[in-house]
């Protein structure tokens, strides 16, 4: 079966890519499993050698990459140039990582005990549409550098890219079959991966309502996973922050890749006595986001990736309501304009629920209390920024707001050198940081008796 890939901006087919079968997907395993013994068995060293010449070999295709995901996503070109970068870096970063993944010597009587990090063995990648190269490399280059293989299913509508970076894979040298993609539907390729006994463990970026189903599938089998599920991150503005850097900051907090973010900052929250300037501050950011043509690099803002997701979107924004709005290109493609909703309640569906598109709400909070109650008043706790010249005040909100990944003065979330993951209904486990290899990792104990 033929799965037809639009492009999002022109709604005009730009690839044909076979839909894998579960038939299909279990004959991967039993080659990834071959592929894998192979590759564990390897010297640390070449195994690092490989993965950086496969970081090499992305470098030189970055261009390439990017007008790939432009096609198939409709990212901005700026936007998919950093998430082909981002591959390499990660892939540098994980090759570092291989020759340091050591075991621990215990302290214990009547001998010596040492532990052990082995390889799990198959790693199932299933990654989403809305950053389909980066986050299919989070799961990707830790599970290979700490010996696994890796079974990586995209999104169906954004396969283009990982079907790419598996070939350069095999021209950078990696053994046949070790880092192989698998196209498809969810329902087929995606459950057929979740459920199959030779797949140690499954890295799902996605919905918390399909994240809830694959843990289930996962919790019959005692099957490992990672879930980085869904956000409705805060944006907490102070009145004592330097508001000018905040409101400037604010549109691109939830506008960059069209809101379709997890870790956009869709509830801005903001001191009442700094309310009002605050919004007239941020209006003209808003209002003057270019959103149009991916490929032109004066453009800000691209489409949605799809027609039910500009749907689900509308079904948020009724067309009276009270909101500071931009403007978007009418005629073919998925466009919806930036929209900062101004009378929103604090209990509302889009206060509260996840939209996935360029749409924020504004709330007033009275003091430092009421703005953590806000901050905290949905299911997830993935993301989060606070604004404030008062250190100690910083700290406070972030040790009592729920969520994984915080910035003070700064909308950045994911940078490969930290942890990233969430709390509540946004996911188990982290990714990325010092410690990405050893999630991909089983803890084997050994002792060693020394008594005669």
């Amino acid at each position: 079966m033929q799965h037809s890939i639009l492009n999002p901006a022109t709604e005009e087919v730009v690839a044909t890519v076979h839909a894998t079968t579960a038939a299909e997907v279990d004959a991967a395993v039993v080659r990834a499993t071959a592929a894998q013994r192979g590759w564990a068995a390897a010297a640390p060293a070449d195994r690092a050698r490989l993965l950086r010449r496969f970081a090499a070999t992305v470098d030189e295709h970055i261009e390439e990459l990017a007008r790939l995901e432009v096609r198939e996503a409709g990212h901005t070109l700026g936007n998919a140039r950093w998430e082909a970068g981002n591959v390499r870096d990660l892939l540098d970063y994980a090759a570092g990582g291989v020759e340091r993944l050591t075991g621990r010597q215990i302290p214990v009587p009547g001998g010596l005990d040492i532990t052990l990090l082995e390889p799990l063995g198959v790693i199932g990648v299933i990654a989403p549409w809305n950053f389909p190269m980066p986050i299919a490399a989070w799961g990707t280059a830790p599970a290979l550098a700490a010996g696994n293989a890796v079974l990586l299913k995209p999104a169906e509508t954004t396969p283009l890219t990982a079907l790419r970076l598996a070939e350069l894979a095999l021209e950078a040298g990696l053994p046949e079959h070790l880092f192989q993609v698998l196209p498809g539907a969810g329902d087929t390729a995606g459950d057929a991966l979740v459920e199959h006994p030779g797949v140690a463990k499954i890295v799902f970026t996605g919905s918390t309502r399909v994240g809830k189903q694959i843990m289930a599938k996962c919790a019959d089998r005692v099957k490992r996973l990672t879930l980085e599920l869904g956000g409705k991150s805060p944006n907490i503005v102070f009145a004592d922050s330097d508001l000018e850097a905040a409101a400037a900051a604010t549109p691109m907090s939830f506008l960059d890749n069209s809101g379709q973010d997890c870790c956009a900052r869709t509830r801005i929250l903001v001191e009442r006595s700094v309310y009002d300037r605050f919004l007239e501050l941020t209006a003209p950011g808003i209002t003057s986001v270019v959103v149009g043509d991916p490929l032109d690099e004066k453009t800000q803002m691209g489409p949605l990736i799809s027609r039910s997701q500009l749907e689900r979107v509308r079904r948020y924004v009724p067309g009276e309501a009270e909101a500071i709005r931009g403007s978007a290109p009418d005629g073919p493609g998925f466009w919806f304009p930036p929209t900062l909703l101004t009378a929103e309640a604090p209990d509302s569906p889009a206060a509260t629920e996840e939209i996935f598109g360029p749409v924020a709400v504004v709330l007033p909070f009275d003091d430092e209390a009421d703005a953590v109650r806000l901050a905290n008043a949905t299911a997830y706790g993935l993301s989060g920024s606070i604004w404030t010249r008062d250190v100690g005040r910083a700290l406070r909100v972030s040790q009592a707001v729920r969520a994984g990944n915080l910035s003070v003065n700064s909308h950045s979330s994911v940078r490969y050198w930290t942890p990233f993951g969430g709390y509540r209904q946004s996911g188990l486990g982290r990714e990325l940081g010092p410690d990405a290899l050893a999630a991909f990792t089983e803890t084997k104990n050994v002792f060693i008796s020394t008594e005669a």
